[in-house]
């Protein structure tokens, strides 16, 4: 009877909480482009500056930048590798102006601040540069007002002393002349020139002019972009339109539906109770997947649920391997205590060989491969994990519980006709 009670509240327990978690669960997963729409950019990286080269630190620095300026353009879970020595693979699910977002992502952006040092040709042109993007700090422009409530673009400094000596310096200069100026240039458009009254040692300064709101937004946005340290040009793009990727994931899971009831009936139906332990197992093994794609924050896309869905197809032949192996031991003569023991002891070994083998050539294939093949490759190693935990050692706790607390008293409930028992 303990035992029973154990079976019914594992159970119980476990069912609710999979029915009470599994819509949050369901709404969290991230979904990868394929599946959500978006698109896919491979880039090829150069020196902004002839002669120079592309390293390793640098192409990386490149690939967070794009990262940093996806999540700012309002990307879902953006996707940035580098590949080889010169190429940098993005992709973004979520977009809904691809146009303005792929024109974004490879602007240089370029904010410096400059003087003049008597080499210009023109009154309203500065070209010594004072201070560059990284002299500004991240995500330091900000929206302010002025006495006129007029927006205006504060811009924060990592160096404070550098910025002082600049402003003392300029601010010496002859009163109302333009070498008192200290011009913001975004690329090579100027943004303003204001004159510098005094030396400013707070480590910020302010961008003014005759902004809108949105402008000022716009304005403070493209600097907090920050620049790009290599020059990127498109080598290949993919689109996905968002009402494909939706009929693509409406289709693959009324697929995965069916085909999961009709592996549930066939357990049920052959293997009788342990069929029906088999289904609650193979149910929390997806629930539990679930769990480790929301806590993992694993982005979903079709080639992983085609890993998924491999992975059910192992979990299901770890149980029917299991199962086959106790109705032989049943047919041999055995009691159905020694038969369960035996046919896991048995099949143990053989489920686990296919697992760990699957296992290692799942993390070949993560090692060696790059982008889908890779997402294919992790979530199948994921799989198979919990598929060890949920259809080899639940199901068999299970199965054991009912056993050894007399509920199972008759072959027939293991799927075996008493006709089929051999005499020992």
């Amino acid at each position: 009877m303990k035992r029973l009670i154990t079976f019914i509240a594992v159970v119980v327990i476990t069912a609710a909480v999979m029915a009470g978690t599994s819509p949050d669960l369901i709404r969290s997963i991230n979904l990868g482009l394929d599946l959500k729409g978006g698109f896919e950019i491979l880039y090829e990286a150069q020196p902004m500056e002839n002669g120079a080269k592309v390293t390793k630190e640098s192409l990386n620095q490149t690939a967070l930048s794009l990262e940093k300026r996806s999540n700012v353009l309002g990307g879902s879970e953006p996707e940035v590798t580098t590949e080889g020595t010169n190429r940098i693979r993005l992709k973004l699910a979520g977009v809904t102006d691809e146009k303005e977002v792929r024109n974004k992502l490879k602007e240089p952006a370029s904010l410096t601040f400059r003087s003049k040092d008597g080499t210009e040709t023109k009154p309203d042109q500065y070209n010594k540069i004072e201070l560059i993007g990284s002299d500004f700090a991240e995500n330091g422009a900000s929206i302010t007002y002025d006495q006129l409530n007029k927006p205006q673009i504060s811009i924060k400094l990592k160096n404070k002393e550098k910025f002082a000596e600049v402003t003392k310096r300029l601010a010496s200069k002859p009163i109302n002349s333009p070498e008192r100026n200290l011009a913001i240039y975004l690329d090579d458009r100027q943004l303003s020139a204001p004159e510098v009254q005094q030396e400013l040692n707070e480590g910020t300064a302010v961008i003014t002019g005759s902004y809108t709101l949105d402008q000022a937004k716009e304005l403070r946005d493209t600097i907090n972009l920050g620049a790009l340290p290599l020059k990127l040009t498109e080598k290949y793009s993919q689109s996905v339109g968002a009402t494909l990727g939706q009929l693509s994931l409406n289709q693959t899971l009324m697929a995965g539906g069916i085909a999961s009831i009709v592996i549930l009936l066939f357990m049920i139906l052959v293997y009788h109770i342990p069929g029906l332990i088999a289904s609650f197992t193979l149910i929390s093994y997806v629930w539990l997947m679930l769990l480790v794609f929301h806590f993992a924050e694993v982005t979903l896309t079709l080639p992983g649920i085609a890993a998924f869905v491999l992975g059910i197809g192992m979990a299901v032949d770890a149980n029917i391997i299991t199962d086959e192996r106790i109705k032989e031991e049943l047919r041999s003569g055995k009691s159905i205590l020694s038969a369960v023991k035996a046919g896991n002891k048995v099949s143990f070994k053989t489920v686990m060989d296919a697992h760990i083998t699957t296992f290692i050539a799942a993390a070949v294939m993560y090692w060696m491969g790059t982008g889908s093949v890779r997402g294919f490759a992790l979530v199948l190693m994921i799989d198979l994990i919990v598929s060890i935990i949920t259809n080899i050692f639940f199901s068999r706790y299970l199965l054991v519980l009912l056993v050894k607390g007399n509920v199972i008293k008759k072959p027939g409930l293991l799927g075996v006709k008493e006709s089929d028992i051999r005499a020992l």
